[in-house]
């Protein structure tokens, strides 16, 4: 059985807690692989080998920082494929989508080769009687980045692509349910020319969290998942001190006006709803039709294409989706199905039965449709994080403006329309983070920023971008003047300029 450890020092380590967790095949359901989890112990070794070598790299200049960041940037991208395939043997998404993981987080390993412009500080000639004032951006040291499984590439390329190249180390804590790409990931840094000890990765459960939070060398966490561990951490960093940025759960509404382009509407949201088996915080699992007949000729589109859909292995290149991560999962999502009909729901379509021939014990679930869901419904309120696409009907564009705003979850809103003054008064009214104008999915491009708002985000931190920046450097602001001969006696005043 393959044994996965840590990534410490530069180097694979077995790990010698003792304690393993099973890693799956999602296609076969059969046990693939087991991963060791870390004890506090290994975390501080981890964190002691890159408080080290965050030392030497802060004295790095930027630009060599920013080569090492551009040959990983290379690395990564001629390891698509291999990358790709490992990441579909653990998680389950189709080669095409695991792909797009790997390209997503290369963008933002791209913008981070950009740091000797990003991180330029501020100066003022001549603030005062021969007084200059000047800022630099210092790194916080050593950081951490605790991430999901949904994302295994893209996501731990956003936390440790902004934290290394602003001159920190980082101590990378992947899911324990997929963590071989993360442990790859780690060790094409090294080969790119990245300091031993720089990037770290730390296979671990709530065990490891917790200490991550609790550590006094860690100075800021950055962490993805549910909505309430995100909380916990956001809590228990923040209580020691640290800055903490802790995305959470959505649950993200498509608002179709009357006057959309509704085979493109359909499409888009096909795709949105049931890609990467809606295992996404940025999929689309809501679909708002506004007015009178506008559900209508949604479903007479979206049926026939969703029955035309392709639910199949990985490696299969005409599949759509693939399985999802784990068999507990596959059965919370058919439980919630269920959950929905008894609420009052309208089954359209039913996924809860597919089986994949040949792949009867694989975690496949087929995509299902339920109609005339209501707010008040447990299972409108929560995430399902999976293939599954509720319709709640509007009658106005005030109720349809409602739903997203009032949800607990603000990650991602969408609304399909040719109305431009419609979009723009949406857009400046939905109270949701990132909001999408005829685009479903709308993760911003790495020189924005991704961040949600309510209960989708804990913090005043987005991820990558310039927030990013922000948030794994501090300002140093420095007043100076270099007098001639005797000075003014000292004032015991407040300096005024």
């Amino acid at each position: 059985m393959k044994q996965i450890g840590h990534f410490i020092d530069g180097e694979l380590v077995p790990g010698n807690s003792g304690r393993q967790k099973d890693i799956y095949n999602p296609n076969t359901g059969d046990i693939q692989a087991q991963v060791n989890l870390a004890t506090p112990k290994e975390l501080d070794a981890a964190v002691a080998s890159a408080a080290k070598a965050q030392v030497l790299w802060h004295n790095t200049n930027p630009q060599r920082r920013s080569r090492i960041m551009f040959a990983y940037k290379q690395l990564v991208e001629s390891h698509i494929d291999e990358l790709a395939a490992l990441l579909s043997s653990e998680h389950g998404k189709v080669l095409a989508d695991s792909r797009g993981d790997v390209i997503r987080g290369v963008d933002v390993i791209e913008f981070a080769c950009g740091v000797p412009h990003a991180q330029k500080g501020e100066h003022t000639y001549g603030a005062g009687p021969e007084i200059d004032v000047y800022s630099m951006r210092k790194p916080l040291g050593v950081v951490a980045g605790i991430t999901p499984f949904n994302f295994p590439a893209m996501i731990p390329m956003w936390m440790f692509g902004m934290a290394i190249a602003t001159g920190n180390a980082c101590i990378l804590k992947p899911s324990e349910k997929d963590p071989s790409v993360p442990m790859r990931l780690a060790e094409l840094f090294v080969q790119a020319g990245g300091p031993r000890g720089l990037l770290q990765c730390i296979n671990g459960d709530k065990e490891i969290v917790d200490a991550i939070c609790d550590h006094p060398t860690i100075k800021a966490v950055s962490f993805v998942g549910s909505s309430d561990i995100a909380q916990y951490v956001y809590s228990r960093a923040t209580s020691n001190g640290k800055r903490a940025q802790c995305m959470g759960g959505a649950k993200n509404h498509g608002i179709i006006m009357p006057d959309a382009n509704m085979d493109q509407a359909v499409k888009d949201i096909l795709g949105a709803a049931y890609g990467s088996a809606g295992e996404r915080c940025m999929a689309l699992p809501v679909v708002v039709p506004v007015g009178e007949g506008t559900a209508e000729r949604f479903l007479e589109k979206m049926l026939p294409a969703i029955d035309s859909m392709r639910v199949g292995v990985s490696e299969d290149k005409e599949a759509d989706y693939g399985p999802v991560v784990t068999r507990e999962h596959r059965d919370s999502i058919k439980a919630q199905v269920t959950k929905a009909v008894g609420e009052g729901a309208k089954l359209l379509v039913d996924g809860r039965d597919f089986s994949l021939q040949g792949y009867e014990n694989g975690f496949f679930i087929g995509p299902s449709l339920l109609d005339n869901v209501t707010p008040d419904m447990e299972t409108y309120q929560d995430e399902i994080f999976g293939p599954v696409l509720q319709i709640v009907r509007a009658k106005t564009f005030e109720e349809a403006i409602k739903l997203p705003s009032e949800h607990q979850y603000g990650n991602g809103v969408a609304i399909f329309t040719q109305n431009g003054r419609a979009a723009r008064e949406f857009a400046d009214r939905v109270e949701v983070g990132m909001v999408g104008i005829n685009v479903p999915i709308p993760v911003p491009v790495a020189y924005h920023s991704f961040g949600g708002w309510k209960r989708s985000a804990f913090g005043d931190a987005n991820q990558y971008g310039m927030e990013g920046l922000r948030f794994y450097t501090k300002v140093k602001t420095v007043t100076q003047r270099w007098p001639e001969g005797e000075t003014e006696d000292s004032a015991f005043i407040i300096p005024t300029f």
